[in-house]
């Protein structure tokens, strides 16, 4: 009888660290997947953005999203949660990437510009 109390006590005290742990790594009650997906889509606005500043370059002005694709500057991989856009002018570029997925706590815009300032909301 003590064995079984002893382990259930083990087992509880397991599982309060390993939520206490997790609530650390997924804040505001994200899912690892969500969070995991998110990390994919700034580095993929990061990507979108050197593409943006290499056109800026050779070009004297920023590219649309669909110009970096059609020259092969940029190859996104689909993501199933987020969709991208590019707003671009001669001097100005925002990449925004839109999330459609079903986890209320992700973020629902991640904006990336000229400055290389990434905000979410």
């Amino acid at each position: 009888m003590f064995g079984l109390v002893g382990i259930l006590i083990v087992v509880a005290a397991g599982s309060y660290v390993y939520m206490s742990q997790l609530e650390k790594i997924t804040p505001d009650g994200t899912t690892p997947k969500t969070m995991i997906s998110a990390t994919g889509v700034r580095n993929d606005l990061l990507a979108i953005a050197n593409a943006e500043r290499r056109y800026s370059v050779t070009n004297a002005k920023y590219a649309s999203f669909d110009e970096l694709r059609n020259n092969g500057d940029i190859q996104v991989p689909a993501r199933a949660d987020y969709t991208y856009s590019a707003d671009a002018n001669d001097s100005h570029f925002t990449i925004t990437a839109t999330y459609t997925g079903s986890d209320p706590h992700a973020p629902k815009r991640i904006t990336l510009d000229d400055t290389m300032t990434i905000t979410s909301n």
